[in-house]
This record gives C-alpha cells, sequence and structure tokens, in this order.
C-alpha cells in the first residue's frame, strides 16, 4: 500500500506550487497549521545543501474533530501532511494517505474518517 497521494507539476516554479497547494487545501476545508522549510533546516543544521523541499502541516477542524471522537489518541498522528519538493521533472506534491497511516489502529469508525479524508486530500492534490 502507498502511504502518500502524488502528482508532480511540470513547468511551474516553487513559490507557485506552494501558494496553489494552499489555496487548495483551502478550498476542501483545511488550514495550514505549521510549515516546515526542509532545505533551509537542513542548510542551517548541517550545512548540507538540497532542492527545495517544503511540509505544510494541514488540519480540516471537522474531521479532526471526527476522528479524535472515536480515538482520542489519534492527535498523535495529526495534522495530515504535505509535501512539496523540487526533482527533476518539476515539483512533486505528496499527501500522507490517511488510511495508510492510520492502519496500525484497529479502530473501524477511524478507518471510515481516514478514508473520507483521503478523499479530500485526493482531491486537493489533483486540483493543484
Amino acid at each position: 500500500m502507498s502511504y502518500t497521494i502524488d502528482q508532480v507539476i511540470k513547468d511551474v516554479d516553487f513559490e507557485d506550487v506552494d501558494r496553489r497547494a494552499r489555496q487548495a487545501l483551502t478550498d476542501h476545508g483545511f488550514g495550514v497549521l505549521t510549515e516546515i522549510d526542509v532545505k533551509a533546516t537542513m542548510k542551517k543544521k548541517l550545512d548540507k545543501d538540497m532542492l527545495a523541499y517544503r511540509i505544510l502541516g494541514a488540519c480540516n477542524p471537522g474531521m479532526a474533530w471526527e476522528a479524535i471522537g472515536v480515538e482520542p489518541r489519534v492527535g498523535a498522528m495529526l495534522p495530515c501532511n504535505v509535501i512539496l519538493r523540487e526533482v527533476s521533472e518539476g515539483i512533486e506534491v505528496s499527501a500522507v494517505d490517511p488510511l495508510a497511516s492510520m492502519s496500525a489502529i484497529d479502530n473501524d469508525e477511524l478507518k471510515q474518517v481516514a478514508g473520507k479524508v483521503r478523499d479530500m486530500l485526493s482531491e486537493v492534490v489533483e486540483s493543484i
């Protein structure tokens, strides 16, 4: 089972994909709670260079509320991470697949919620 939902966007600048990703997340009820510029962090902490790589920690409050309601400790697995990374073909957008990430939790109600979130994140990635 793949653990991400992916799309490579060609002939577009990294910051434009970032802007489009944030808008797609907003359009689908998500907000970006955290942001990690992995490229800058690796340069600062390790003096290592790498291609552009950013992690957006996205949350849909309604879905998070539903998930926490059926599995209180699921917060340890939130928010839903979306990564933007520069690859040779363009900019790859990858969103966590909530069904895959929560497969270790034996809770059928949570799996239903994760399936809804997976569908929403698939729409986000596709719409960028």
